[in-house]
């Protein structure tokens, strides 16, 4: 522990976490923001890139073992017209009953080659 640091966090998209949560508690983690953009398994694995992930599961044990830890727990959600737009109220009924804040926020492209407006919820 350094004197004066009060918050060790990740962010994840939670694939491992479950398997590395301990060690990283033992470590000092006290915070952990989710990067949860679906709640829909078939585009959560898009998303991740792997199959199997079972994201129902998944999404349920990762706030569990984060509870459970007493941990501050965070969920982000990068909205983007056309493909999880739909689904800002899903994640809203999914966590408003739990201790966790949910921050919904904006796509950034991270490529400077071209502009991807066209997935920006914001802009018309």
């Amino acid at each position: 522990k350094l004197e004066g640091l009060k918050t060790i966090a990740v962010t994840t998209n939670g694939i491992t976490l479950t398997r590395l949560l301990p060690r990283l508690k033992e470590a000092g983690l006290n915070a952990i923001n989710i990067s949860l953009d679906t709640l829909v398994p078939a585009k959560f694995e898009f998303i991740v890139r792997r199959k199997g992930t079972n994201l129902s599961s998944k999404a349920t044990v990762l706030i569990l073992a984060g509870m459970l830890c007493l941990l501050y727990l965070q969920v982000n959600c990068v909205v983007m017209r056309g493909f999880n737009d739909d689904e800002v109220l899903d994640f809203v009924d999914f966590t408003k009953d739990l201790p966790l804040d949910v921050r919904f926020i904006e796509y950034m492209p991270f490529d400077g080659k071209y502009c991807c407006l066209e997935i920006l919820l914001g802009q018309k």
